[in-house]
Order: structure tokens, then C-alpha cells, then sequence
């Protein structure tokens, strides 16, 4: 299977944020899960800096959670913002 075919099968994740995930070597849940949210995050917003909003970011954690990206709780959000820096 491709790398594409792997992280668009990543909850919360369509083709544009899989595309970006990609190039920054996140191409599976099992690449998320070892980098962690905020830092495939950090590295898709260092490559994309005018495109990746924070809603990646939730729908990134969503996806280690299980839960639709708008129902990660606002207190991990704000965890996640305060790794951020």
C-alpha cells in the first residue's frame, strides 16, 4: 500500500493534510503515534506556514483519541497549545 493510501487512512485526515503529513515523514498512525500531534504539528506548519491552521492540530490529536477532531476536549487543547509554545 502507498504512504497515501496509509495516513488517508488516519481519522480526521483528508487528502491535503495527508499530502503534508507525508512530507514531513508522518505516513502512518503508527508515525503519528511515535512523534506525537504537536510535533508532526510543528513540522507540517515549518514546511506549510500559510496553510496548517490549529484545526490540524486537533484533528491530529483526535485521531491518536479516537474522537472526531471537534470533540477533543477544550483542556487537551489547551495542553496541546501550551506544548506548542
Amino acid at each position: 500500500m502507498s504512504s497515501v493510501g496509509r495516513a488517508s487512512s488516519i481519522r480526521n485526515i483528508g487528502p491535503v493534510s495527508t499530502a503534508w503529513l507525508a512530507e514531513v515523514g508522518v505516513e502512518s498512525l503508527e508515525d503519528l503515534e511515535r512523534v506525537g500531534s504537536v510535533e508532526a504539528y510543528r513540522r507540517v506548519r515549518e514546511q506549510r506556514p500559510q496553510k496548517a491552521s490549529l484545526n490540524l492540530l486537533w484533528a491530529l490529536q483526535g485521531a491518536l483519541m479516537e474522537l472526531h477532531w471537534a470533540d477533543v476536549p477544550d483542556e487537551i487543547k489547551e495542553q496541546l497549545l501550551e506544548e506548542l509554545g
